[in-house]
């Protein structure tokens, strides 16, 4: 994985007024911190991070202007829950060489057999890799899988260097029997009376009243 350098700004205000003023600028509060060194305060350009960010487990080598370079990983990342945008980081410093555990996102490729039904069970798995060196994810064929086929950790091929930081016998992908319309309903009816809740019935249709004679 490419380093992606930004540039920082070291970082002297605090809380909530000092934040705000910081995200109207277009910056974003960030902290550094690991290998037991003093947390670095510092403040990050708004759209460089945006773009790092984008890429999961993005390497940031943070470059503090008058102060030292650190390379770093993105460890939690705040953003405004209904506009999106980035409101702080936490960023962990890290060393080249060094192994680091992350998640690594699986993807799927190919087609299983018909009829059935292909579920995901871990979108994204735990490993462990060189900090300069962590795969972008894993991918994971289905094609021609039967129902009732598992796929588990121990069972996906990893890059070179790469190691699991899960149980081996974690189940990822679990290949089932696709559902009919008919199923569904009746799974749905079955929940529905467990719950107590009773479906309403149409109205009968009114009969026709006679017209009075006259």
């Amino acid at each position: 994985m490419a380093e992606v350098k930004i540039q920082a700004e070291s970082r002297t205000e605090f809380g909530k007024g000092a934040a705000r003023r910081i995200r109207r600028d277009n910056k974003v509060p960030a902290v550094l911190y690991g290998h037991g060194s003093d947390p670095v305060h510092i403040t990050l350009p708004g759209h460089d991070t945006m773009l790092a960010l984008k890429t999961a487990n993005a390497l940031l080598l943070i470059e503090v202007a008058g102060g030292e370079s650190h390379l770093a990983l993105p460890k939690q990342v705040q953003r405004d829950p209904l506009k999106g945008f980035i409101e702080h980081v936490d960023l962990v410093i890290v060393k080249r060489g060094e192994k680091v555990q992350v998640d690594i996102a699986v993807h799927l490729e190919g087609e299983a057999v018909s009829d059935t039904l292909v579920v995901l069970e871990h979108p994204s798995i735990l490993v462990e890799a060189e900090a300069t060196h962590i795969p972008d994810g894993v991918t994971v064929s289905v094609e021609g899988l039967e129902v009732g086929a598992q796929l588990h950790a121990s069972d996906i091929k990893l890059p070179a260097g790469t190691t699991l930081a899960i149980e081996p016998d974690t189940l990822i992908v679990n290949v089932t029997a696709q559902q009919t319309a008919e199923q569904l309903e009746a799974e749905l009816s079955d929940a529905e009376a467990e719950a107590g809740i009773e479906r309403d019935e149409p109205a009968p249709a009114e009969e026709p009243v006679a017209a009075a004679a006259e």
